[in-house]
């Protein structure tokens, strides 16, 4: 049970850490950990930026940031624990939230890796735009 209590204090550490490196960025948090029946999203944010799809007008978009938190490295880099399944399962629960809004503005997936040491200090935060495509 403290192994899963420890791991829970962890995510909710990493996502404030992220929370605060999204807003440093320019982004709007709208919400937190958004659940539906294919999942939970941890953060739901908005940042003004070009959508090259439409001729590179600033637009508002939708952005769904998965945020990945490791302790050392003995399972990987935070960044290299988004496997495909996970991927799938992050459109899925984008595409419901923008069904449940309504939303007809453009939307991406982005991921945060916070990276600790093995004490737990803070080695880096990446944050990746675009993470995930729409395959």
């Amino acid at each position: 049970m403290k192994t899963q209590d420890s791991r829970k204090q962890l995510g909710r550490a990493g996502e404030e850490m992220a929370v605060r490196a999204l807003q440093e960025a320019g982004l709007t948090i709208v919400t937190r950990n958004w659940r539906c029946q294919a999942g939970e999203v941890d953060i739901v944010a908005q940042e003004c930026a070009p959508d090259f799809v439409h001729g590179g007008a600033m637009r508002t978009w939708l952005v769904f940031v998965e945020v990945r938190t490791r302790r050392g490295f003995a399972y990987g880099a935070a960044l290299e624990s988004i496997t495909p399944r996970k991927a799938a399962k992050m459109r899925a629960v984008a595409y419901h939230y923008v069904q449940a809004l309504g939303w007809n503005g453009p939307w991406r997936i982005d991921v945060v890796g916070i990276q600790m040491d093995g004490q737990g200090r803070l080695l880096r935060i990446e944050h990746i735009r675009h993470a995930v495509g729409d395959e």
